[in-house]
């Protein structure tokens, strides 16, 4: 029975989880102490000490506190980062791998740190590593680079761990294979990323710190005139506007709170204001879907929301309203980022698909 460690590091945390082949024995969420994330304040200079000694000391101390021998692994999975452009697969760790991170290539993320957390647990054990479907899949077609000024070419990022686990799961139920399924999957979460999957491949996403509906946290697609013109205003830096789109934008900026539990709760009260805004994120997320119904020419097999948002019963009939004429609506509330990373890692334990290499090119 294979065995596996999952690693999902956070900002401020790492989720550490024990599988005995799908099966999960545990799953804890290490909170790690705020004097050495004050002493490494940023992921980039985490990295700079390879894989982080604190962190990884915090996952150590919790196997011995679950009993868990680390020689009795097979491999380890870790969730995988912002690297250069590549198509989706799980992907052996690799020294390129490991110095792009480290170099920072494709930006700073929490998920940067996956890769050398598992790579220093399995190097010292001799047993493989692996990463899946990181944020930074690219399986654009030509069409979808082109954003409108050829310096500002359109990126393809967006919750790639969830879509892709997800449209294996939906296609499975639709009686098809992932590789034949055509999908609309938007993943509803902090971030809203909505992409039309052809054939396994994610052709078209709109990233969502830049684009499609506003989310939770997120402003999303912006009238760009407007944005300059604050950009140049004079009242905030460039930290304080990437806060307010990023971090600050969305229900938030709107209604005080991201927490949709909360604003469902308004809205039965009679709150007007919440109802409307919490109408317009699903009317975004809806027209979003339509437009990626497009780049699919309308033949889609089904409309898939995911995510956890995707637990908003007000959220998702209203969604399903305006979308249903297009086809099947399925629903997948929430996120098993650690169940996708095991699936991943059995599929080339397994013999059911090779480990993809990561070549930077």
């Amino acid at each position: 029975m294979t065995t596996l460690l999952v690693i999902n590091p956070g900002s401020t945390s790492t989720k550490v989880a024990l599988f005995r082949e799908e099966q999960m024995v545990w799953a804890e969420n290490l909170r790690h102490d705020e004097r050495e994330l004050a002493r490494f304040p940023t992921i980039h200079s985490q990295l700079q000490c390879r894989a982080p000694a604190f962190r990884l000391a915090a996952i150590r101390d919790l196997a011995a506190q679950k009993g868990l021998d680390l020689s009795s692994l097979d491999a380890v999975v870790a969730r995988g980062g912002m690297l250069r452009p590549i198509p989706g697969g799980t992907y052996a760790v690799n020294e390129p791998m490991l110095q792009d991170l480290a170099d920072n290539v494709g930006g700073e993320h929490s998920s940067n740190l996956g890769a050398w957390l598992g790579h220093d647990i399995a190097d010292r054990l001799g047993i493989p590593v692996f990463i899946v479907d990181p944020v930074a899949v690219d399986e654009f077609e030509p069409l979808a680079r082109i954003s409108g000024l050829p310096e500002l070419p359109r990126r393809s990022l967006g919750h790639m761990l969830n879509i892709k686990a997800i449209a294996r799961r939906a296609a499975g139920d639709l009686g098809k294979t992932h590789d034949t399924v055509r999908l609309v999957v938007a993943h509803l979460g902090s971030g809203i990323s909505v992409c039309a999957y052809r054939d396994g491949r994610i052709i078209d996403i709109n990233n969502a710190n830049a684009e499609g509906p506003f989310s939770p946290e997120r402003a999303g697609g912006l009238p760009s005139a407007e944005v300059i013109r604050i950009c140049f205003s004079g009242k905030y830096s460039e930290q304080q506007i990437k806060d307010k789109v990023l971090r600050n934008g969305g229900l938030k900026a709107y209604l005080g709170t991201g927490d949709a539990r909360e604003i469902e709760a308004r809205i039965e009260a009679g709150d007007e204001k919440a109802s409307l805004v919490f109408e317009a994120m699903a009317y975004q997320i809806a027209r979003e879907i339509g437009a990626m119904s497009t780049v699919l020419k309308g033949a889609l097999d089904a409309i898939v929301l995911t995510g956890g948002l995707a637990h908003s019963r007000w959220l998702v009939d209203e969604v399903r309203r305006r979308v249903a004429f297009l086809g099947l609506v399925m629903v997948y509330p929430g996120e098993d980022e650690l169940e996708a990373l095991v699936d991943g890692a059995l599929r080339v334990l397994r013999g059911e698909e090779p480990a993809r290499e990561y070549r930077p090119v």
